[in-house]
């Protein structure tokens, strides 16, 4: 059975009857959770149960839970984490050990509500230009600190049976806007990038899943990195990186075009998912319309990708929570 080459979002607490229909009939390849999906922990076990009855498997449920100002879950159902920046500052050289635990504390919280996959390890390099939407989500301003952080970041919430996914390949740290609004530009020939934002991604490139960046480089192709095709040469070749890759969501207002057509671009220029996060029902029917079945190619880093959820292992929340707040000092969650 192909996959449909989409992840995609719900309205609200429950799958409306329509919804139901257009997931069990387009196959999605998996789903994203967001805030407003959210009410209580019971509730978003059942919305993930329906997700995987719609299309009648046990498909990856996906989130932005990196911790800090980019987190779905909130207080009750999770800790509310300091920004990445802030918690490697503050646990300096056991930085490693203390995110390792950090995100297997994380990904706890996510598989005991059925969501099994999750928006991190975000490892773009920090710089001194990088605009404020991403700086301190930022782990560190070292290419190799940051692949080692992003290394345990990873393996946290492997332990944990959730898949990480890695972002923004191939690198976002250079960026002056925030693509959510705009489009950022990087010019910068493509063997300093190899030598600086790419450090990272390349040291990461056997995960089982990354998302593209919403960002023109402009000395290697004229279109943003998620539709070109360029880029995606540069980030199977040059960064090596052999997991199912995902757009970036195709709303973001850095592509131009309706979703349907940006849908399109993407697929043709290489990318195995799209993300379409926060459109209408119309839009996300033409969405996965447009985007289709998975390839072959697709389809088989997708199965391989779902191989490496494993079952969680034992984890002794007490225990884990002392050991990091020796860590850092007594100074892990916001106040």
């Amino acid at each position: 059975m192909k996959y449909g080459a989409t992840i995609t979002d719900a309205e609200g607490l429950r799958l409306t009857q329509q919804e139901k229909d257009l997931f069990r009939q387009m196959n999605p390849f998996g789903f994203i959770l967001f805030a407003r999906n959210i009410e209580h922990a019971d509730q978003a076990r059942a919305l993930c149960d329906d997700f995987r009855e719609a299309v009648g498997r046990n498909c990856p449920i996906t989130i932005d839970q990196e911790g800090g100002r980019v987190q779905r879950l909130r207080a009750p159902l999770a800790r509310e984490w300091l920004p990445p920046l802030d918690h490697v500052a503050n646990a300096a050289e056991q930085a490693e050990r203390a995110m390792y635990l950090r995100y297997r504390l994380i990904a706890d919280e996510l598989f005991s509500l059925g969501i099994d996959s999750n928006c991190a390890p975000m490892v773009d390099v920090a710089r001194p230009e990088t605009h404020k939407f991403l700086k301190n989500r930022c782990y560190d301003a070292d290419p190799e600190r940051v692949s080692r952080i992003g290394k345990a970041v990873a393996q946290g919430h492997l332990d944990g049976g959730v898949l990480p996914v890695l972002k923004h390949i191939p690198g976002h740290g250079r960026a002056t806007l925030d693509s959510h609004h705009d489009l950022p530009h990087v010019d910068l020939p493509l063997d300093e990038l190899e030598r600086s934002d790419f450090v990272p991604f390349r040291a990461l490139n056997d995960l089982p899943m990354g998302m593209t960046a919403h960002l023109v480089y402009d000395r290697i192709d004229p279109q943003p990195a998620t539709i070109s095709a360029t880029m995606m040469d540069v980030i199977r070749d040059r960064i090596g990186f052999g997991g199912l890759i995902m757009t970036d969501d195709i709303g973001m207002k850095a592509l131009s075009g309706t979703p349907a057509e940006v849908s399109r671009q993407a697929i043709s220029a290489g990318c195995d998912v799209v993300l379409h996060c926060n459109g209408t029902f119309a839009e996300r029917a033409q969405v996965m319309e447009a985007a289709g079945e998975m390839s072959d190619v697709a389809q088989a880093r997708a199965e391989r990708a779902l191989a490496m959820r494993k079952a969680p292992q034992e984890l002794d929340i007490p225990a884990v929570e002392a050991e990091l707040s020796a860590l850092m000092g007594g100074q892990v969650y916001e106040r």
